[in-house]
């Protein structure tokens, strides 16, 4: 069977920057700066996006491009014995279940954006996520997102997958852009940004360090997961450096241009920056109903966050259905099937008990993202070698460069991620 690759370069780099960007950016990134320290925070998640992202990247791309295979077949390869396969099973299970509260995150989004555009937005109402209010009704919008998703994929790679994110990720960009100019035409708008950017690094703990490392590797989608599915369908003529560093940037631009949206917008109105992960469903909502334009405005967010969220969902659905179509013996459209019918069983207890999704967003957006991305770099430099790897990269070029970054992520990126996280666990346990 003919190998499945992207149609072009631009094609790859906007279907990876999809994957990156999502609610880890729009929903996720705005309320940790506001909770971890504000732009001390930035500062970190920016240092270690270049330290340590870029690299993990990178090696993600290579471990699945080299293996030109799913999650399974890297691993197993990698680690040549059943360990491998057993891994990836795991560690594909663990963003699966992620993305079951993610999905109910979406779906609320979702009728938010009906809610706002047929009643608008008024202050002391909560329109984004209302449905958190009507377990049954956030159950039902929850299956229709996730049976969009499972349409998407339905398509294929090139009609499905990639189509969608060459229409989504440039207009996430322009509706980004476009309430950023609004947003700053407010009074003193620029003030309270200027401010809010003046880095305090007192409120530096060992949480907040951590917490930025999280989201470093939670916004690139890192994990060894749905980057290493992706890869195997990069073509061998595509640099991987060059294609790492442009994801990268995509992602942090999509960060930068929702807090530079949500954060003078908030602080103009003297509002709680400090709401934590319920901000875009409780302050925001009160932001439009005040704002000049606010229906319209808000409208446009929402639609903007709904479209390029569902991208990274997408992905984690294309993983496990190509791992079932790659490692059992059911067809195409059997492995879409079971994908969604599994997932369906696991957003149930999201959408009924939402109180759970902050301690699974911890658990699963944090900690096991940062644990599989170790691992898959000890996949590809203890697994595939020093050969293959600087092969992979570099084409097989010699010189200090690809020793120096070799011995990066073989030694010093996996040993700083593991220190960071014991530290983080002795700080919760004790």
């Amino acid at each position: 069977m003919r190998q499945l690759k992207f149609s072009s370069k631009i094609a790859t780099l906007l279907t990876l920057i999809g994957v990156a960007v999502g609610l880890g950016n729009v929903w996720r990134f705005p309320y940790m700066m506001g909770q971890y320290g504000g732009s001390a925070f930035l500062f970190i998640y920016i240092l270690f996006t270049i330290l340590f992202g870029i690299p993990a990247l990178i090696a993600e791309f290579a471990l699945g491009r080299n293996t030109s295979s799913t999650v399974v077949g890297a691993y197993t390869t990698a680690f040549n014995s059943n360990f491998g396969k057993i891994y990836a099973w795991f560690i594909a299970s663990t963003i699966f279940i992620a993305n079951a509260y993610y999905i109910v995150v979406i779906s609320n989004i979702a009728y938010s954006g009906f809610y706002s555009i047929v009643y608008g937005f008024k202050f002391g109402t909560n329109p984004i996520g209302e449905g958190l209010h009507n377990n049954k009704l956030q159950l039902l919008i929850s299956i229709l997102t996730l049976s969009f998703g499972i349409w998407i994929i339905s398509r294929g790679l090139k009609k499905g997958i990639e189509r969608f994110s060459k229409i989504i990720v440039p207009f996430f960009g322009i509706i980004m852009i476009y309430l950023i100019y609004h947003v700053l035409t407010l009074p003193n708008a620029t003030h309270y940004l200027a401010e809010f950017l003046i880095p305090n690094f007192d409120k530096l703990t060992p949480k907040n360090i951590f917490a930025a490392l999280g989201q470093a590797f939670f916004t690139l989608s890192l994990g060894g997961t749905t980057l290493i599915a992706y890869s195997n369908y990069i073509d061998r003529s595509t640099s991987l450096g060059k294609l790492a560093v442009s994801t990268a940037l995509g992602d942090l631009s999509a960060a930068l241009l929702a807090s530079l949206f949500i954060i003078p917008a908030v602080l103009v109105y003297k509002l709680n920056m400090n709401e934590g992960f319920t901000l875009l469903f409780t302050t925001l909502p009160n932001v439009f109903s005040m704002m000049p334009m606010g229906r319209i405005l808000g409208s446009l967010f929402i639609l903007a966050l709904l479209f390029i969220a569902l991208l990274s969902s997408i992905a984690v659905l294309q993983l496990f259905s190509q791992m079932f179509l790659n490692t059992t013996k059911l067809n195409f459209k059997q492995s879409i099937v079971i994908t969604g019918m599994l997932e369906f069983l696991l957003i149930i207890p999201c959408a009924l008990q939402p109180n759970i999704i902050g301690t699974l967003d911890l658990i699963f957006g944090s900690g096991m993202q940062i644990f599989g991305s170790c691992i898959a770099m000890i996949a590809l430099t203890f697994g595939l070698g020093k050969r293959k790897t600087i092969m992979e990269i570099f084409n097989n070029k010699k010189g200090v460069y690809p020793k120096i970054f070799f011995i990066w992520i073989k030694w010093i990126i996996p040993i700083t991620l593991l220190l960071v996280l014991g530290i983080y666990l002795y700080n919760i346990l004790n």
